[in-house]
């Protein structure tokens, strides 16, 4: 695998694990839009994504 550059490796520096590899959140894995989060964050804001806990639009009013 070739290196990455430090301009481009500062860029992604969120989404690089301990390995140097480029990793995403479990959720963003599979998905094909181009809004991909990183392992880090603990807070998922997706257009698609609905859990089976959160409460719909339609049942809050």
């Amino acid at each position: 695998m070739p290196r990455m550059p430090k301009k481009r490796k500062q860029e992604l520096s969120f989404f690089l694990n301990e390995r140097g590899r480029v990793a995403y959140n479990i959720l963003c894995r599979k998905c094909r839009r181009s809004c991909k989060q990183s392992f880090r964050a603990v807070v998922i804001d997706c257009p698609l994504y609905l859990s089976k806990r959160a409460k719909r639009k339609e049942d809050m009013g």
